[in-house]
């Protein structure tokens, strides 16, 4: 940088142009209940004062290095999770999404096992629940247009499924396949044939045997752990029967 590039930034004065509203919203999704729910907040003030929302808030740009920081500490705030799945989806950005001024929001999908959730409220008086994924529509009148955005990190959830390793981030540590499959089977809303299952998630060589086995009502089962971190495999083709 050279020295008139430095004397123009310390003159320049970013306060003479405006600025939309910018904001980090996440949904937070996990498998409870045999069932994919997200998290949502009901909010204390206007606008929208007593609707239901994504968590979420303003970038701080003097605590914030980048977006996903944002993103991280608002959802460590909600469920003291620090390391979760966590995907950037899409960027939406108008005049009207928020009556308050033109606004953009980074929304985000964490993925979170239901075993290391510790739910936190922003204040007392707010309330945090879980809802289905599947089951919320117009009706429920969400603020914002956050319906928009979780039926978007659905379709998104739904399509990767497909030909990725992404429900193991729902999943406990450990985990059988029956229960790697049945969260497959749940989020792509269909039955997989077990043994082409099996099979092509062993074939992966992505999950690791943790040579402890699950026992219950049924025949007892190996535990598996996932070895790929947070990052996700990539199937050559799609899982049969996804479609």
């Amino acid at each position: 940088m050279n020295q008139d590039e430095i004397d123009y930034l310390n003159k320049y004065d970013s306060s003479k142009y405006q600025t939309p509203i910018t904001t980090v919203d996440i949904a937070i999704v996990t498998l409870h209940e045999q069932q994919l729910k997200v998290m949502l907040a009901k909010r204390d003030k206007h606008p929208f004062k007593d609707a239901w929302a994504l968590p979420g808030g303003f970038v701080d740009v003097k605590q914030d290095q980048t977006l996903e920081d944002t993103a991280h500490r608002k959802l460590f705030e909600k469920t003291g999770v620090k390391t979760p799945y966590l995907e950037q989806i899409y960027t939406v950005g108008n005049n009207s999404r928020d009556p308050r001024s033109w606004s953009i929001t980074v929304v985000y999908m964490a993925l979170v096992s239901a075993d290391l959730l510790n739910l936190h409220a922003q204040n007392a008086s707010e309330q945090i629940q879980w809802f289905s994924l599947n089951e919320l529509t117009q009706a429920d009148e969400l603020a914002f247009d956050h319906l928009d955005i979780i039926n978007a990190c659905k379709d998104r959830l739904r399509s990767k499924v497909e030909y990725t390793s992404l429900p193991v981030h729902l999943l406990a540590e450990s985990f059988t396949l029956t229960e790697l499959q049945q969260a497959f089977e749940i989020i792509l809303g269909t039955t997989l044939e077990k043994k082409s299952f099996r099979r092509r998630i062993l074939d992966a060589g992505i999950l690791k045997e943790t040579g402890e086995m699950k026992t219950g009502n049924n025949r007892p089962a190996k535990l598996y752990r996932y070895n790929g971190n947070k990052n996700n495999h990539f199937f050559n083709r799609n899982i049969e029967g996804a479609r």
